[in-house]
């Protein structure tokens, strides 16, 4: 597209931002080059709509086609409502983007529970002074520089960065005393390579902590000698038109030869952003930072460094590299001090990445001699069950509908997402908690976890996801044109859209299919375990820690637990990453954790099947296993209601 010529103009509203555009360019793709936020959850492949855009002059876009007519009703169509991933630029056009369809403003969760543990990171500064060349001592820069570092703190290095070695010279003698002595500050990687040298005396070195999720990215800058948070930066991982889910991104690189590159350039710039917020932020200069430890899942460690994710997204899903791996920045583009040192944490198997192993780390369980279940819900959830002998990992496909992706009014965690929901138990009149109490645009992911529980809970719907005959549905259920059904959250005249705000039958059996991949797979690990119960359950990342425990419980997504025995860790990933940021003993005690774990291919174990399909069912085809569940539903329903 960019060798075509750009003689139309596309104007966005409510922003009135212009961007040229080329005929036959899609809308959003004019949009995605003028830096103009409309979400694209499935990547601008017709899946999802939320691209969905309201064009003032329809002849100016190409005709309507059966994507369109498959995610747009009538009315939508008649009021000029288009796809914009699929309506293409024929003339000059005026387009709307609906609050719904913004990607701006999302919250991303980066705080998480602080551990105790030594500070002792990999970068250390040492401030030397040594005699300057003299003809009678003749001794290379380098070698007077190490033979200093061990003379005076017994640091044995053997290198010193090749780039850093450009400048040695002219560094080590700028820093020199009235005494003609040589003073110079070196900045240490693991006591083994120097990767800066500074003139005189200088401040702490800084490093970054990293966590590339599906979603949302999150970086952390830490003052790597006091151990403090400088600044935080997050926002949504800009890979994210390209689609929501993994695969959309996996599938995208393989594509063609610059689909990976593409992938790559786009995270990378989007970290680049961030470091430029947070080293401004801090007041600091981007040659300070000295260290950068990521985490992420298998696909977003793949897409980051550039490597083939093609296979790991496919059966038996082998990830290119397990152990820890380091590279420069410079090798990577990333604008830090070019010398630093990239970590990734490692990967476990499969799906469950550099992300989950952080998360393990937090949470102490392999040290733990209580059994503990720890999940990590999101697109792909990790679920790990673990006591005193042994631990059990596994990767459960969730998809994005547990994050209000691909469901009928989903949006993202933002101004005007419904968050919360009650329904009036006689009434099914809906109670809803709003961010920050805008006018309702949509539901978000922990809103659609509500509102499916609470379906379950008055009796709207039946064990099966069913939703009830319109006829008993309190004025809230209604047929669709398509023969199914949905329940009107909404109505029309008191959403920020132009339609009602509702739920419908396909969003309830998503919100069934990523609850039985989750519960399936805490059954699974329970069954190699040998366990029925556990001590704790532990709920890491952001959308774990929005999610309602009481809603989860009802809909079985995870065990009947004591409230007081469930622990939310919030960005435990995050958190990992500056555990090992700060502490490198954590690094050796992540590659630990992958040794000792166990990884279970849920699609290879034997019944797996049969127990996802009991799994579908609320909140287990054997209700007798939720005993809380059946109590607080008979109780709201009345005993006489058929369960």
């Amino acid at each position: 597209m960019d060798l075509m010529e750009r003689d139309l103009t596309v104007s966005f509203g409510p922003w009135d931002v212009d961007v040229e555009a080329a005929t036959g360019e899609t809308i959003l793709d004019a949009a995605e080059r003028g830096n103009v936020g409309i979400e694209a959850l499935c990547g601008g492949n017709g899946l999802c709509g939320t691209c969905m855009v309201q064009v003032e002059d329809t002849t100016a876009v190409s005709p309507v086609d059966a994507d369109e007519r498959n995610l747009l009703d009538a009315d939508q169509l008649e009021a000029g409502y288009r796809l914009g991933c699929r309506a293409e630029v024929t003339e000059d056009v005026s387009v709307f983007v609906p609050a719904s369809s913004r990607s701006e403003g999302e919250i991303v969760m980066t705080e998480g529970r602080e551990i105790d543990f030594e500070h002792a990171p990999a970068i250390r500064r040492y401030q030397l002074e040594f005699p300057a060349p003299t003809l009678e001592d003749t001794l290379p820069d380098r070698e007077r520089v190490l033979g200093a570092l061990e003379s005076e703190y017994g640091v044995r290095a053997d290198s010193i960065d090749r780039l850093a070695l450009t400048t040695l010279p002219t560094a080590i003698r700028e820093g020199e005393t009235d005494d003609g002595d040589l003073r110079t500050t070196a900045t240490v990687f693991e006591e083994s390579e120097v990767l800066g040298i500074d003139p005189g005396r200088v401040g702490p070195a800084y490093g970054l902590a990293i966590d590339i999720g599906t979603t949302t990215l999150a970086i952390y800058l830490l003052n790597l000698q006091t151990g403090e948070v400088a600044a935080v930066s997050s926002k949504i991982n800009p890979q994210s038109s390209h689609g929501g889910d993994i695969i959309s991104r996996v599938q995208h690189s393989t594509r063609s030869p610059e689909g990976k590159t593409e992938l790559q350039d786009e995270i990378v710039a989007g970290i680049n952003d961030s470091v430029e917020e947070v080293v401004a932020e801090a007041g600091i200069e981007p040659a300070e930072i000295y260290e950068a430890v990521f985490v992420g899942n298998t696909a977003m460690h793949h897409l980051f460094l550039g490597i083939d994710a093609g296979p790991v997204a496919a059966n038996p899903y082998v990830p290119a590299n397990q152990a820890i791996l380091r590279t420069k920045a410079r090798e990577l583009k990333l604008d830090t001090n070019p010398a630093a040192m990239v970590s990734w944490l490692p990967i476990i198997g499969g799906w469950v990445g550099p992300d989950f192993v952080a998360d393990l780390l937090v949470s102490g369980v392999l040290d733990s001699d209580e059994t503990a279940i720890v999940i990590d819900i999101g697109t792909n959830g990790e679920i790990a069950v673990s006591g005193p002998e042994e631990t059990y990992v596994a990767s459960a496909p969730a998809g994005p509908a547990l994050e209000g992706a691909e469901i009928a009014h989903g949006v993202r965690a933002k101004p005007g997402a419904i968050q919360a929901i009650t329904l009036d138990p006689d009434t099914w009149e809906p109670e809803l908690d709003i961010i920050e109490d805008k006018t309702p645009i949509g539901i978000c992911g922990s809103g659609i976890i509500d509102i499916v529980a609470q379906l379950f809970l008055v009796g709207a719907i039946n064990r099966r996801g069913r939703l009830v005959d319109p006829e008993d549905g309190h004025g809230r259920v209604r047929d669709t044109e398509d023969g199914s059904r949905e329940f009107v959250l909404v109505d029309t005249d008191e959403a920020d859209i132009e339609e009602a705000i509702v739920v419908s039958q396909s969003d309830i059996r998503d919100i069934q299919n990523a609850k039985a991949a989750i519960q399936t797979g805490i059954s699974v690990l329970l069954s190699e375990a040998g366990f029925e119960t556990v001590d704790k359950l532990i709920m890491a990342g952001g959308f774990g820690n929005y999610i309602d425990p009481e809603s989860a419980k009802l809909l079985g997504l995870y065990p009947e637990v004591g409230a007081e025995d469930v622990e939310f860790l919030g960005n435990a990933a995050g958190y990992g990453a500056m555990y090992a940021l700060l502490n490198d003993d954590a690094k050796a005690e992540a590659e630990r954790i992958v040794e000792e774990v166990s990884y279970v291919e849920l699609a290879a174990w034997d019944g797996f099947h049969d127990a996802f399909a009991q799994s579908m069912y609320l909140p287990h085809r054997d209700f007798d296993r939720y005993p809380w569940v059946k109590e607080r539903v008979e109780a709201t329903r009345g005993a006489d209601d058929e369960l």
